[in-house]
């Protein structure tokens, strides 16, 4: 997993340092200045990156919580609670925030109507990104799987080996026999904890990495907008959006049982994206046109495909994943429960929606 969080690194590298120079260009589209005032606006954004880190640190970390305070553990009802309610934070965000500004930009009437307008590229590109997820979670997974059972059966195979050629007489091969029954016995456990463990840890990074692309485009035009009474309300909406969506990305990493390095490593990029979008709109402000037709077509497509990713993985990886299993079902209580809480978390963050 080490060279899969290395290869996710470096994406997000790729992402903040390309994505600028792909929205800066010329203006096809007339602009509305609108209410302009640049230092106004200035210390509106420092004061927005600043609220950010802190809700996004806090949000993130609280289901990490559950080394520290037993009622938080995955193990317990709670957690199932608060992960329903982060799923459908993660629902609600790519539906009602992401789909739809994705929508916006893609049928803006500043693109030229061949090809945009001809066809209903945002819904395409969504679909592709969502079958797309699941085609690279199923054979990531499926690989893992293989090479971690191949390397039970030889260490399996190994133990053998040592027990045949050890000098016992008679009591070799029952010695032999029971070892080999508890050995495979074992090894299926391990195998089928440490696929689950796998999983938990792909779905994590590929998570982050949809919420991430989202944050990087909010935080862009954050920072090149020149108007305080757009960045004014949106400082105290986008703090909340950055803290449940932390809590849903959290409850993820916490279940994937990452060690404390690999958390905070996580955490900080979650943490940081939207301030980074947020800096770097800051210094493009003079040349970046949210107008333009190549900003609208590069922003439009990297929505889409995000929202794409977090739909699917909010209802297939979080919400799926828990409430169609046994314990799930056989209580009442916890159904009753983790449905009000996913229904309060997509309730919360879709009223977000009108100010984000």
């Amino acid at each position: 997993m080490m060279r899969g969080t290395k290869i996710f690194t470096f994406f997000i590298f790729v992402l903040l340092a390309v994505l600028p120079s792909l929205v800066v260009s010329e203006c096809t589209c007339d602009k509305d200045d609108g209410d302009r005032d640049k230092d106004k606006a200035l210390k509106y954004k420092l004061a927005a990156i600043a609220t950010i880190i802190v809700a996004s640190v806090i949000g993130v970390l609280i289901p990490s919580l559950g080394k520290f305070v037993p009622a938080l553990r995955p193990e317990k009802d709670i957690f199932f609670l608060v992960k329903a309610f982060a799923a459908g934070v993660v629902l609600s965000t790519g539906f009602v925030h992401v789909l739809h500004d994705a929508f916006n930009n893609l049928t803006s009437p500043c693109l030229s109507k061949h090809p945009w307008a001809e066809f209903p590229f945002t819904g395409f590109v969504a679909m592709c990104t969502a079958m797309g997820t699941l085609i690279v979670e199923t054979f990531a997974t499926a690989h893992f799987k293989k090479v971690n059972v191949r390397k039970i059966q030889n260490e399996a195979n190994g133990d053998d080996d040592e027990e045949k050629n050890s000098e016992h007489g008679g009591e070799t091969e029952i010695h032999v026999h029971t070892h080999a029954i508890h050995g495979h016995s074992y090894g299926s456990i391990d195998s089928s904890e440490s696929s689950q463990l796998l999983r938990h840890r792909i779905i994590s990074q590929v998570l982050e990495m949809g919420i991430i692309v989202h944050s990087v485009i909010i935080g862009l035009s954050m920072g090149a907008s020149e108007s305080p009474k757009t960045i004014k309300p949106l400082i105290a909406a986008m703090a909340i959006h950055q803290f449940f969506e932390g809590m849903g990305l959290g409850s993820v990493i916490s279940q994937a049982k990452y060690k404390n390095r690999t958390v905070a490593i996580m955490a900080s990029f979650f943490a940081l994206t939207t301030p980074v979008g947020i800096a770097i709109g800051i210094g493009i402000t003079n040349v970046y046109d949210a107008n333009s037709e190549t900003a609208l077509i590069t922003e439009g497509i990297l929505s889409t495909a995000s929202a794409g990713l977090l739909i699917y993985m909010a209802l297939v990886d979080l919400l799926a994943a828990d409430f169609m299993t046994d314990r799930m079902q056989s209580n009442t209580r916890l159904q009753i429960g983790a449905t009000i809480s996913m229904l309060l978390g997509a309730g919360i963050m879709s009223l977000l929606g009108k100010w984000t």
